[in-house]
Protein backbone atom coordinates (compact mmCIF):
# COMPACT_ATOMS: atom_id res chain seq x y z
CA UNK A 1 0.00 0.00 0.00
CA UNK A 2 2.85 2.36 0.85
CA UNK A 3 4.38 1.67 -2.55
CA UNK A 4 1.01 2.46 -4.18
CA UNK A 5 0.67 5.84 -2.46
CA UNK A 6 4.31 6.63 -3.16
CA UNK A 7 3.68 6.01 -6.87
CA UNK A 8 0.57 8.23 -6.79
CA UNK A 9 2.49 11.06 -5.09
CA UNK A 10 5.34 10.82 -7.59
CA UNK A 11 2.88 10.87 -10.51
CA UNK A 12 1.00 13.85 -9.04
CA UNK A 13 4.25 15.71 -8.49
CA UNK A 14 5.37 15.11 -12.07
CA UNK A 15 2.02 16.39 -13.39
CA UNK A 16 2.27 19.52 -11.25
CA UNK A 17 5.81 20.14 -12.49
CA UNK A 18 4.64 19.67 -16.07
CA UNK A 19 1.83 22.20 -15.58
CA UNK A 20 4.24 24.69 -14.02
CA UNK A 21 6.68 24.23 -16.91
CA UNK A 22 3.94 24.71 -19.50
CA UNK A 23 2.86 27.90 -17.75
CA UNK A 24 6.32 29.45 -18.08
CA UNK A 25 6.40 32.51 -20.38
CA UNK A 26 7.74 31.82 -23.87
CA UNK A 27 11.38 32.57 -24.67
CA UNK A 28 10.90 36.01 -26.20
CA UNK A 29 14.33 36.15 -27.83
CA UNK A 30 13.86 32.75 -29.50
CA UNK A 31 10.42 33.65 -30.86
CA UNK A 32 11.64 37.01 -32.16
CA UNK A 33 14.51 35.23 -33.93
CA UNK A 34 11.98 32.76 -35.39
CA UNK A 35 10.00 35.74 -36.72
CA UNK A 36 13.08 37.08 -38.49
CA UNK A 37 13.81 33.65 -39.96
CA UNK A 38 10.19 33.10 -41.09
CA UNK A 39 10.08 36.52 -42.79
CA UNK A 40 13.14 35.56 -44.85
CA UNK A 41 12.30 31.93 -45.64
CA UNK A 42 8.53 31.47 -46.03
CA UNK A 43 6.42 31.97 -49.14
CA UNK A 44 3.75 34.48 -48.11
CA UNK A 45 1.64 37.49 -49.03
CA UNK A 46 0.65 40.23 -46.59
CA UNK A 47 -1.91 42.97 -47.20
CA UNK A 48 -1.39 45.66 -44.58
CA UNK A 49 -1.76 49.31 -43.67
CA UNK A 50 0.98 51.68 -42.55
CA UNK A 51 -0.12 54.38 -40.11
CA UNK A 52 2.02 57.44 -39.32
CA UNK A 53 1.67 61.18 -38.83
CA UNK A 54 1.72 61.46 -42.62
CA UNK A 55 -1.49 59.42 -42.94
CA UNK A 56 -2.61 55.88 -43.68
CA UNK A 57 -1.24 53.91 -46.61
CA UNK A 58 -2.34 50.52 -47.98
CA UNK A 59 0.34 48.12 -49.23
CA UNK A 60 0.84 44.54 -50.34
CA UNK A 61 4.03 42.59 -49.80
CA UNK A 62 4.84 39.22 -51.38
CA UNK A 63 7.86 37.09 -50.58
CA UNK A 64 9.03 33.75 -51.93
CA UNK A 65 12.18 31.67 -52.17
CA UNK A 66 12.64 29.99 -55.57
CA UNK A 67 15.76 27.94 -56.34
CA UNK A 68 17.32 29.30 -53.11
CA UNK A 69 16.87 32.84 -54.42
CA UNK A 70 14.73 35.35 -52.47
CA UNK A 71 12.04 37.13 -54.48
CA UNK A 72 9.99 40.04 -53.21
CA UNK A 73 7.37 42.53 -54.35
CA UNK A 74 6.11 45.62 -52.53
CA UNK A 75 3.15 47.36 -54.14
CA UNK A 76 1.62 50.63 -52.96
CA UNK A 77 -2.13 50.11 -53.31
CA UNK A 78 -3.19 53.78 -53.35
CA UNK A 79 -2.47 56.55 -55.88
CA UNK A 80 0.00 56.23 -58.77
CA UNK A 81 1.53 52.77 -59.11
CA UNK A 82 4.74 52.48 -57.10
CA UNK A 83 6.50 49.15 -56.91
CA UNK A 84 9.68 47.68 -55.46
CA UNK A 85 10.98 44.29 -56.60
CA UNK A 86 13.64 42.03 -55.16
CA UNK A 87 15.50 39.32 -57.05
CA UNK A 88 18.40 37.85 -55.15
CA UNK A 89 20.63 40.64 -53.87
CA UNK A 90 19.15 43.33 -56.11
CA UNK A 91 16.34 45.72 -55.11
CA UNK A 92 14.66 47.50 -58.06
CA UNK A 93 12.58 50.66 -57.69
CA UNK A 94 9.82 51.81 -60.04
CA UNK A 95 8.42 55.27 -59.34
CA UNK A 96 6.28 57.53 -61.58
CA UNK A 97 8.43 60.20 -63.24
CA UNK A 98 11.73 58.56 -62.31
CA UNK A 99 14.05 56.28 -64.27
CA UNK A 100 13.90 52.76 -62.73
CA UNK A 101 17.06 51.72 -60.88
CA UNK A 102 18.46 48.83 -58.85
CA UNK A 103 20.46 48.88 -55.61
CA UNK A 104 22.10 45.99 -53.79
CA UNK A 105 20.38 44.78 -50.62
CA UNK A 106 19.27 41.76 -48.61
CA UNK A 107 15.58 42.71 -48.45
CA UNK A 108 13.17 45.50 -49.37
CA UNK A 109 13.72 47.98 -46.55
CA UNK A 110 10.49 49.81 -47.46
CA UNK A 111 8.33 46.72 -46.87
CA UNK A 112 8.32 45.48 -43.28
CA UNK A 113 9.45 47.39 -40.16
CA UNK A 114 13.20 47.25 -39.48
CA UNK A 115 12.61 45.28 -36.28
CA UNK A 116 11.46 42.29 -38.35
CA UNK A 117 14.94 41.71 -39.83
CA UNK A 118 16.96 42.62 -36.74
CA UNK A 119 19.69 40.44 -35.22
CA UNK A 120 18.09 39.73 -31.85
CA UNK A 121 21.11 37.86 -30.51
CA UNK A 122 22.99 41.19 -30.67
CA UNK A 123 20.09 43.39 -29.58
CA UNK A 124 19.53 41.36 -26.41
CA UNK A 125 22.72 42.87 -24.98
CA UNK A 126 21.11 46.33 -24.95
CA UNK A 127 17.35 45.67 -25.12
CA UNK A 128 14.86 43.81 -22.94
CA UNK A 129 12.44 41.44 -24.70
CA UNK A 130 9.26 41.28 -22.63
CA UNK A 131 6.42 38.80 -23.17
CA UNK A 132 3.14 40.72 -22.89
CA UNK A 133 0.59 37.96 -23.56
CA UNK A 134 -1.61 36.56 -26.32
CA UNK A 135 -4.36 38.00 -28.53
CA UNK A 136 -5.75 37.89 -32.09
CA UNK A 137 -4.86 39.98 -35.16
CA UNK A 138 -6.61 39.43 -38.52
CA UNK A 139 -8.37 36.43 -36.96
CA UNK A 140 -4.99 34.84 -36.18
CA UNK A 141 -3.68 33.93 -32.68
CA UNK A 142 -0.59 35.95 -31.76
CA UNK A 143 2.14 36.18 -29.15
CA UNK A 144 2.82 39.77 -28.08
CA UNK A 145 6.23 41.14 -27.08
CA UNK A 146 7.70 44.48 -26.16
CA UNK A 147 11.26 45.54 -27.08
CA UNK A 148 12.69 48.24 -24.80
CA UNK A 149 16.19 49.77 -24.63
CA UNK A 150 17.66 49.22 -21.18
CA UNK A 151 19.20 52.69 -20.99
CA UNK A 152 15.90 54.37 -21.96
CA UNK A 153 17.59 56.38 -24.73
CA UNK A 154 15.60 55.07 -27.68
CA UNK A 155 12.06 54.37 -28.85
CA UNK A 156 10.41 51.02 -28.09
CA UNK A 157 8.42 48.47 -30.07
CA UNK A 158 5.39 46.29 -29.39
CA UNK A 159 5.13 43.43 -31.84
CA UNK A 160 2.41 40.84 -32.48
CA UNK A 161 3.74 37.55 -33.95
CA UNK A 162 1.58 34.86 -35.55
CA UNK A 163 1.65 31.87 -33.18
CA UNK A 164 1.59 29.36 -36.05
CA UNK A 165 3.82 30.74 -38.82
CA UNK A 166 5.78 33.38 -36.82
CA UNK A 167 5.15 36.19 -39.29
CA UNK A 168 4.72 39.71 -37.83
CA UNK A 169 1.06 40.78 -37.92
CA UNK A 170 1.31 44.12 -36.13
CA UNK A 171 4.18 46.37 -35.07
CA UNK A 172 3.75 49.58 -33.03
CA UNK A 173 6.62 52.05 -32.64
CA UNK A 174 6.24 53.99 -29.37
CA UNK A 175 7.94 57.08 -28.01
CA UNK A 176 9.29 57.27 -24.47
CA UNK A 177 5.87 58.34 -23.17
CA UNK A 178 4.16 55.32 -24.74
CA UNK A 179 2.53 57.34 -27.53
CA UNK A 180 2.35 55.59 -30.89
CA UNK A 181 4.57 57.06 -33.62
CA UNK A 182 3.97 54.49 -36.36
CA UNK A 183 1.96 51.32 -36.82
CA UNK A 184 2.21 48.41 -39.24
CA UNK A 185 -0.96 46.28 -39.20
CA UNK A 186 -1.70 43.23 -41.36
CA UNK A 187 -5.21 42.87 -42.78
CA UNK A 188 -4.86 39.50 -44.51
CA UNK A 189 -2.27 36.72 -44.71
CA UNK A 190 -1.65 34.02 -47.33
CA UNK A 191 1.10 31.44 -46.75
CA UNK A 192 1.95 28.62 -49.14
CA UNK A 193 3.07 27.43 -52.53
CA UNK A 194 0.49 29.57 -54.37
CA UNK A 195 2.52 32.66 -53.51
CA UNK A 196 5.65 31.04 -54.95
CA UNK A 197 3.77 30.33 -58.18
CA UNK A 198 2.77 33.99 -58.49
CA UNK A 199 6.35 35.16 -57.90
CA UNK A 200 7.96 32.65 -60.27
CA UNK A 201 7.77 35.02 -63.24
CA UNK A 202 10.10 37.48 -61.48
CA UNK A 203 13.01 35.14 -62.24
CA UNK A 204 12.84 36.08 -65.92
CA UNK A 205 11.75 39.72 -65.54
CA UNK A 206 13.80 42.45 -67.23
CA UNK A 207 14.99 44.59 -64.32
CA UNK A 208 17.06 47.81 -64.45
CA UNK A 209 20.84 47.47 -64.08
CA UNK A 210 22.55 47.68 -60.70
CA UNK A 211 23.82 51.15 -59.81
CA UNK A 212 27.50 51.21 -58.91
CA UNK A 213 28.30 53.30 -55.86
CA UNK A 214 31.77 54.77 -55.23
CA UNK A 215 33.93 52.88 -52.78
CA UNK A 216 33.96 54.29 -49.26
CA UNK A 217 37.12 56.12 -48.24
CA UNK A 218 38.72 56.21 -44.81
CA UNK A 219 38.22 59.74 -43.51
CA UNK A 220 39.71 61.63 -40.59
CA UNK A 221 37.71 64.39 -38.90
CA UNK A 222 38.75 66.90 -36.23
CA UNK A 223 35.73 66.06 -34.08
CA UNK A 224 34.55 63.14 -32.02
CA UNK A 225 31.30 62.01 -30.44
CA UNK A 226 31.69 61.89 -26.68
CA UNK A 227 28.49 59.99 -25.80
CA UNK A 228 26.41 57.42 -27.66
CA UNK A 229 23.57 55.13 -26.52
CA UNK A 230 24.70 51.62 -25.52
CA UNK A 231 25.33 49.37 -28.51
CA UNK A 232 25.51 52.17 -31.09
CA UNK A 233 28.44 51.99 -33.51
CA UNK A 234 29.68 54.05 -36.45
CA UNK A 235 28.80 52.32 -39.73
CA UNK A 236 29.82 54.93 -42.35
CA UNK A 237 31.32 58.38 -42.82
CA UNK A 238 31.62 60.85 -45.68
CA UNK A 239 32.58 64.38 -46.63
CA UNK A 240 30.59 66.11 -49.38
CA UNK A 241 29.55 69.51 -50.70
CA UNK A 242 25.84 70.21 -50.78
CA UNK A 243 24.14 72.34 -53.48
CA UNK A 244 24.27 76.11 -52.84
CA UNK A 245 26.86 75.65 -50.09
CA UNK A 246 30.54 76.62 -50.23
CA UNK A 247 31.62 74.53 -47.23
CA UNK A 248 31.69 70.76 -47.07
CA UNK A 249 29.56 68.69 -44.73
CA UNK A 250 31.24 66.01 -42.63
CA UNK A 251 28.94 63.18 -41.59
CA UNK A 252 29.08 60.03 -39.53
CA UNK A 253 26.29 57.44 -39.66
CA UNK A 254 25.56 55.42 -36.52
CA UNK A 255 23.32 52.43 -35.82
CA UNK A 256 22.60 49.88 -33.09
CA UNK A 257 21.11 47.45 -35.62
CA UNK A 258 17.61 48.75 -35.01
CA UNK A 259 17.68 52.56 -35.03
CA UNK A 260 20.06 54.78 -37.01
CA UNK A 261 21.04 58.44 -37.04
CA UNK A 262 23.74 60.73 -38.43
CA UNK A 263 25.88 63.51 -36.99
CA UNK A 264 26.63 66.29 -39.49
CA UNK A 265 29.19 69.08 -38.99
CA UNK A 266 29.64 72.28 -41.04
CA UNK A 267 31.57 75.51 -40.31
CA UNK A 268 29.37 78.37 -39.07
CA UNK A 269 29.86 82.04 -38.35
CA UNK A 270 26.70 82.35 -36.29
CA UNK A 271 26.42 82.73 -32.54
CA UNK A 272 25.61 79.92 -30.14
CA UNK A 273 22.04 78.64 -30.51
CA UNK A 274 19.96 75.46 -30.32
CA UNK A 275 16.83 74.24 -32.06
CA UNK A 276 15.11 70.95 -32.75
CA UNK A 277 12.34 69.59 -34.94
CA UNK A 278 10.60 66.23 -34.69
CA UNK A 279 8.30 64.49 -37.15
CA UNK A 280 7.24 60.99 -36.19
CA UNK A 281 10.28 58.83 -35.53
CA UNK A 282 12.74 61.40 -36.91
CA UNK A 283 14.32 64.18 -34.89
CA UNK A 284 16.56 67.02 -36.09
CA UNK A 285 18.65 68.59 -33.33
CA UNK A 286 20.89 71.56 -34.23
CA UNK A 287 23.27 73.62 -32.16
CA UNK A 288 26.07 76.07 -33.04
CA UNK A 289 29.23 75.86 -30.97
CA UNK A 290 32.96 76.53 -31.36
CA UNK A 291 32.38 77.92 -34.86
CA UNK A 292 30.56 74.81 -36.13
CA UNK A 293 26.96 73.87 -36.78
CA UNK A 294 26.21 70.45 -35.27
CA UNK A 295 23.14 68.63 -36.58
CA UNK A 296 21.92 65.24 -35.36
CA UNK A 297 19.31 63.65 -37.64
CA UNK A 298 17.64 60.30 -37.14
CA UNK A 299 15.44 57.88 -35.26
CA UNK A 300 15.95 59.26 -31.76
CA UNK A 301 13.96 60.91 -28.98
CA UNK A 302 14.75 64.67 -28.80
CA UNK A 303 16.50 64.36 -25.41
CA UNK A 304 18.84 61.68 -26.78
CA UNK A 305 19.64 63.70 -29.92
CA UNK A 306 20.35 66.75 -27.72
CA UNK A 307 22.71 64.79 -25.49
CA UNK A 308 24.63 63.47 -28.50
CA UNK A 309 24.95 66.96 -30.01
CA UNK A 310 26.20 68.40 -26.70
CA UNK A 311 28.84 65.65 -26.43
CA UNK A 312 30.56 66.57 -29.73
CA UNK A 313 34.13 67.76 -29.08
CA UNK A 314 36.45 69.52 -31.52
CA UNK A 315 40.22 69.19 -31.48
CA UNK A 316 41.85 72.45 -30.45
CA UNK A 317 38.57 73.99 -29.23
CA UNK A 318 38.49 75.80 -25.91
CA UNK A 319 36.77 73.82 -23.17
Amino acid sequence: MKQYWLSVCLLTGSLLNANIASAQPPDAGAILQQMSSASRSLNYELAYISVSNQGIESLRYRHAVVDKQPLGQLLHMDGPRREVLQRGGGISYFEPGLEPFTLSGEHIVDALPAIVFADFSTLQKYYDFISVGHTRISDRPCDVFRIVARDGSRFSYVIWIDTENRLPLRVDLLDRDGEMLEQYRVISVVVGEQVMSVMQGLLDANLPPLLSLPAAKKLTFNWTTGWLPAGVKEVASNRRKLPNMTDQVESRLYSDGLFSFSVNITPSGSDTSQQFYRQGRRTIQTEIRDGYEITVVGELPPTTAKRIAESIAFKGAKS
